[in-house]
């Protein structure tokens, strides 16, 4: 079977920012995974929701697989313009690369709007 083949889409700054809206009260509420590692292991089992993936991680070899991974599984993600933010909604004091929501508390109802917004960009 031929490898799914991903397209990089731009994300408007008000979709990142409820997307890390999103993923901040999950981290409260629910649970998540973080770091690149961490993100791979659950793309791979199935598990993730939704990924993020931070744009400006060097060198960008680091998360370059994700999205193969994600689009080979059907799990939906989106981009990050900087990894601090990133880590700031995961909870983080430090930067992180990649992260997934895996279970919602609550919320799932703005995760499945999310989703679909997402979906339309890479049709664009």
């Amino acid at each position: 079977m031929a490898r799914p083949i991903f397209v990089k889409f731009d994300v408007p700054a008000e979709l990142e920012k409820e997307s890390l809206d999103l993923l901040a009260e999950v981290k409260d509420t629910g649970r998540i995974k973080k770091g690149t590692n961490e993100v791979t292991k659950t793309v791979e089992r199935g598990m993730a929701r939704l990924v993020y993936i931070s744009e400006d991680v060097e060198p960008e070899e680091i998360v370059a697989h994700i999205p193969l991974l994600c689009e080979e599984k059907g799990i939906p993600y989106i981009y990050i313009k900087n990894k601090n933010e990133l880590g700031d909604s995961c909870g983080l004091t430090v930067p992180t690369a990649a992260a997934a929501i895996v279970d919602l508390a609550k919320g799932k109802d703005a995760l499945d709007k999310l989703i679909k917004k997402i979906k339309s960009l890479k049709k664009e």
